[in-house]
C-alpha cells in the first residue's frame, strides 16, 4: 500500500490549525502540524516528499519569510499560502516570486483540498524524476568496475571513501586493467567534478614535447610556439589531473612535477610569471614504484609524494568469478552498438573464458567481446549472450557461478585439486559453493 501523501501545515493558531489538519486527513493526507515557521524550519528539508501550507501572519518569522526560506532550500518544493483580506497584494507577489498557490480566508474544504492534492502531485513527480536520475548516476558510475567479488567490492568502497579527500592517489595495476576508469570514478565521485578531467599518458610523447604539454608555454618561448598555450596541470585547475604511465616521466621533468605537488603552482614555459593551481593529481603505473630496481630512473621523492594513497586493481587471472559477468556486459553492449544479435552460450566458450590468462585484462576481454558479436572468434564455436530470463543481476551472477563450477569440474574429472586451482579460489570457499547451489562433484569424476 502506497504511503499517504505528506503536508506540513503550519499555523500558530492552535485551534484553526487543528481543523485544517482534520479535513486534510479526511482528505488522505499524513498531515505534519507546526505551530511556528521555526519549529517547521528544524524539521523540513529538501528531501521532504510532500507539499508546505502555511499561514500568513505569524509571530517571529512570518508565512512569506518562512517560504523564501524553503524556496532557498528547495526551489521546486510547492508552498501554498493562506492569506487574510489584507494579505492578498502580497500573496499575489509571493506567486510571482515561485509560490505554488494561496487561498484567501474563509475558504472552502475542497478549494484547499485541490490545491494541496495538485502541488502534492507535482512533488512526487519532482522527486521520481530525481530518484531517477540519482538511480541512473548510480549505475553509470558503478558500471566500469562490474564485478562481485569481495575485492571489487572493497574496491569501490575504498574509491568512495576517498573520493572527497582531495588526496592525491597513486594507481597501481597491469595494462589494460581500468586505471584509468578508477581516476575517472574518483572525479566524478568528488566536488571536483564540475571541473576538467584532463588525462595524459606521460609515455606517449617524446621528451621536446611533454613539459609544453604539462606547464603550457607563451608565445616566442621555442621554435615554433607563435600563440600561448595553455598547459594540462592548469587546464585541470579545480578538477583532476590524471598522469597515466607516469613511470615513463622524463626525470627533468619529474622535478618540476615534484615542485608542483609540493607547492600547488607552475610556471609556464617563457615567463617567470608563477600561477598557482588547484587540483588533485591521480597517477598511474603499471609497474611497482616500491621497487627500487623495477623503479629505475624514476624519482624516489616523486614515488613517495604521490604514495599518499595508492590502490592496487586486480589482474582478471584474480578475480575470474568477474569474467563472465564482464563480459556479458560487454557483448551486450557490443551487440547495441554493431545493431547485431546476441548468439548464444556454449560451453566451448565458458571453458575459453575461465582458461584464458588475459593478459590484457578487462581491455582485452572488452575487444575479444566485440569480436565475439561481430563472429569474428567462429574457431571458438558459438559465443555467449546473458540467460533471456528475467533473473535480476544477483540471480544471474549466481547462475554464471554455478555454471563456471560444473564447468570447471568437468574439465578437470571432478578432481578437487586442479579444479580450485583452475577457478583460483580457497578449498573452504569451494566447498561453501557446492554447498550452496547443490553441486554433487562424485559425478564428475572419471570411472576406471
Amino acid at each position: 500500500m502506497d504511503p499517504l501523501p505528506p503536508v506540513a501545515l503550519v499555523d500558530d493558531d492552535k485551534d484553526l490549525r487543528r481543523a485544517t489538519a482534520q479535513t486534510l486527513e479526511l482528505a488522505g493526507f499524513a498531515v505534519s502540524e507546526f505551530g511556528s515557521a521555526k519549529a517547521a524550519l528544524a524539521d523540513l528539508s529538501s528531501d521532504f516528499a510532500g507539499a508546505a501550507v502555511t499561514d500568513i501572519r505569524m509571530p517571529e518569522i512570518d508565512g512569506l519569510q518562512l517560504f523564501a526560506t524553503l524556496k532557498e532550500m528547495d526551489a521546486d518544493l510547492p508552498v501554498i499560502l493562506i492569506t487574510g483580506h489584507g494579505d492578498i497584494s502580497m500573496a499575489v507577489q509571493a506567486i510571482q516570486n515561485g509560490a505554488y498557490d494561496f487561498i484567501a480566508k474563509p475558504f472552502a474544504a475542497d478549494r484547499l483540498v485541490q490545491s494541496v492534492r495538485r502541488a502534492s502531485e507535482k512533488r512526487r513527480l519532482v522527486m521520481e524524476n530525481r530518484a531517477l536520475r540519482q538511480a541512473a548516476e548510480d549505475a553509470q558510475d558503478s558500471l566500469p568496475l562490474i564485478g562481485q567479488t569481495p575485492v571489487m567490492e572493497n574496491l569501490r568502497n575504498i574509491l568512495r571513501h576517498i573520493a572527497d579527500t582531495d588526496v592525491d592517489v597513486l594507481v597501481a595495476g597491469e595494462t589494460g586493467s581500468g586505471k584509468e576508469v578508477v581516476a575517472q570514478l574518483l572525479h566524478q565521485w568528488s566536488r571536483r567534478r564540475r571541473g576538467n578531467f584532463v588525462a595524459l599518458n606521460c609515455g606517449a610523447l617524446p621528451e621536446t614535447v611533454i613539459e609544453s604539454e604539462l606547464f603550457g608555454h607563451e608565445a616566442g618561448a621555442f621554435t615554433g610556439a607563435q600563440k600561448r598555450r595553455l598547459g594540462r596541470i592548469e587546464h585541470a585547475s579545480g578538477g583532476t589531473l590524471f598522469l597515466d604511465e607516469i613511470e615513463s616521466m622524463p626525470v627533468t621533468t619529474q622535478v618540476k612535477m615534484l615542485r608542483v605537488l609540493e607547492m600547488r603552482e607552475i610556471t609556464p614555459l617563457g615567463t617567470n610569471e608563477v600561477r598557482p593551481v588547484d587540483l588533485r593529481v591521480v597517477a598511474a603505473a603499471k609497474i611497482d614504484l616500491g621497487e627500487p630496481d623495477a623503479r629505475g630512473d624514476f624519482r624516489e621523492d616523486l614515488y613517495y609524494r604521490l604514495n599518499v594513497v595508492t590502490i592496487s586493481i586486480p589482474p582478471l587471472r584474480e578475480r575470474r568469478e568477474d569474467i563472465p559477468l564482464l563480459f556479458s556486459h560487454f557483448a551486450a553492449r557490443a551487440a547495441a552498438r554493431f545493431r547485431r544479435n546476441l548468439p548464444p552460450l556454449s560451453q566451448a566458450m565458458l571453458r575459453h573464458l575461465l582458461s584464458h590468462a588475459w593478459p590484457g585484462n578487462v581491455r582485452e576481454l572488452s575487444h575479444f567481446a566485440e569480436r565475439v558479436v561481430l563472429g569474428l572468434e567462429g574457431g571458438r564455436e558459438n559465443a555467449v549472450s546473458l540467460p533471456t530470463t528475467t533473473a535480476t543481476l544477483p540471480e544471474k551472477l549466481e547462475q554464471y557461478e554455478a555454471e563456471i563450477i560444473r564447468e570447471a569440474l568437468a574439465v578437470n574429472d571432478g578432481d578437487v585439486r586442479r579444479t580450485i586451482e583452475a577457478l583460483g579460489i580457497p578449498r573452504k570457499t569451494f566447498y561453501d559453493k557446492l554447498q550452496r547451489h547443490g553441486i554433487t562433484r562424485n559425478g564428475y569424476a572419471v570411472r576406471k
